[in-house]
């Protein structure tokens, strides 16, 4: 037995039992998913900071879609967000790595 007490993906249950294999599991409250997602998240972005594999950000994005509606935001509207924040910010594309600020 192998104890894992974390967020799955819907169809984990189900690809366990075709291999052959009994899971226990439970529904989160909606209360607990925010916790819960945050969790995933941070195992989602430790993964690819070790495999720098690129189906590791897809999990990331996915963690993310399911934070935003969680609080309420689509994806559309999470997509706006972000492209009003690199309107005014700008994006990463440049490779800017700030040293210091003087004041």
């Amino acid at each position: 037995m192998v104890t894992h007490n974390k967020l799955v993906r819907d169809k984990i249950p189900e690809i366990i039992r075709n291999d052959g294999k009994t899971c226990s599991l439970r529904i989160l409250e909606h209360s607990e998913m925010k916790n819960a997602l945050g969790a995933k998240l941070r195992e989602e972005v430790e993964e690819y900071l070790i495999a720098k594999d690129p189906q590791e950000l897809a999990d990331i994005l996915e963690v993310v879609y399911a934070s935003a509606e969680c609080l309420g935001i689509s994806k559309a509207a999470l997509e706006e967000m972000r492209s009003a924040k690199t309107a005014k910010n700008g994006g990463f594309s440049d490779r800017i790595y700030l040293l210091e600020v003087v004041e």
